[in-house]
Parts: C-alpha cells; structure tokens; sequence
C-alpha cells in the first residue's frame, strides 16, 4: 500500500541548488538552514543520535555555502549564524574555530556577549 508510505522528509540543505548562489542569496539560506536545523542542535546538546547526524549534515552545509561568500561583511554574520547552531549544540569546538574567522569587530563583540563561554 503505497498511499499510505511516508516520504521521507527531505531537509533545506538536502535540496540540489540549481545555480550559482549570489552573496545574498547564500546568506539567505545559511539563515534558513540554521533556523532548520536549530532543533536538531537542541536535539544534538541532549545526545540523540538522529538529531546529532542533522545538526552535523546542516552544519556542513551552511559552512560549505559560507566558504564562497565574497563579502566580508556577509560572510561574518553567516558565519555568526552557524556559531549560534554549534552553540545550541554544545559544539564548542567548531564554534571557537569559526569564532576566530570572524574579522568584523562587532560581530565579534556581539558573540563574545551572547556567548561568553566561547572566548574564555
């Protein structure tokens, strides 16, 4: 019984992207997959496997996307995006690691402030 199959969910940063991305459009959808994959990072901070495995795979993706930003100013609040995912996800690791590739000064200000953990 077909009708009755669940097709199975397919996430923001699963989807083929059928163009080049611009910088607003790639920021546009860091931002989307951050938002997707905020409750798997959730998920991910209380040690679920399923929801591990998403947050990863978003994470990923959102990075890859981030790589090719040209804007400097773009490219930091993206990247601030993601920190704010590995964050909800106790990735601190990755987290510190993108923190450090933000040049702009007030992002940088502003996620010391949000985060405070992450610089000490």
């Amino acid at each position: 019984m077909r009708w009755f199959a669940r097709k199975t969910r397919q996430d923001i940063w699963d989807e083929a992207i059928e163009r080049p991305l611009g910088d607003i459009d790639a920021a546009e959808r860091i931002r989307a997959i951050c938002e997707a994959a905020a409750a798997s990072a959730a998920g991910s901070a209380r040690s679920d496997k399923h929801d591990s495995e998403r947050y990863e795979r978003g994470a990923k993706v959102a990075m890859e996307i981030a790589m090719k930003i040209s804007d400097g100013l773009m490219r930091d609040d993206a990247v601030r995006r993601i920190v704010d995912l590995c964050m909800k996800a106790n990735d601190l690791k990755t987290a510190q690691i993108l923190f450090r590739a933000i040049h702009a000064s007030w992002i940088r200000e502003t996620i010391q402030r949000d985060h405070p953990t992450l610089v000490s």
